[in-house]
């Protein structure tokens, strides 16, 4: 008897973004940020706009371009002790259904907030500024040889 081993890929990693109903708990985690945002009384709605996006952001550069490794045990000699989660996703194939809806999803974020800031000067450099912090890592030029 194997223990600990009840899955058949080598590193679940590469397929956890695909599981079924991620990309509607992870919206849904984003909605529910927001709503907590827009519920502390001295908050604006332009800044509760950007502080979603901002706090997103960060989110997403810490778990998917700056921390490497996995949390499960792989048999794959230390191979995905190197790569962080973004170059693990699907294997580090790029332009897959899971790449496209996380590049996507911070745009997306960035348009809201942008829209609902009225794109003001202060609020549009710093949406821009971290957007830029998560689209840039994801580019496939950045990530060397699987």
């Amino acid at each position: 008897m194997n223990v600990g081993v009840a899955h058949s890929e080598v590193n679940p990693n590469t397929r956890v973004m695909n599981s079924r109903g991620i990309w509607l708990t992870y919206a849904l985690g984003v909605g529910v940020l927001h709503i907590v945002l827009l519920s502390i009384p001295f908050f604006s709605v332009p800044v509760v706009w950007t502080l979603t996006n901002v706090i997103h952001n960060f989110g997403m550069y810490v778990f998917m371009h700056a921390v490497k490794g996995t949390p499960f045990e792989t048999p794959d000699q230390g191979k995905a002790r190197l790569l962080t989660h973004w170059e693990q996703l699907d294997y580090g194939v790029q332009f897959t259904s899971s790449r496209k809806f996380f590049t996507i999803s911070p745009i997306i974020l960035y348009f809201l907030a942008s829209f609902y800031t009225k794109y003001d000067t202060t609020h549009f450099v710093i949406n821009t500024a971290s957007l830029l912090s998560v689209l840039i890592p994801k580019l496939p030029q950045l990530h060397g040889p699987q």
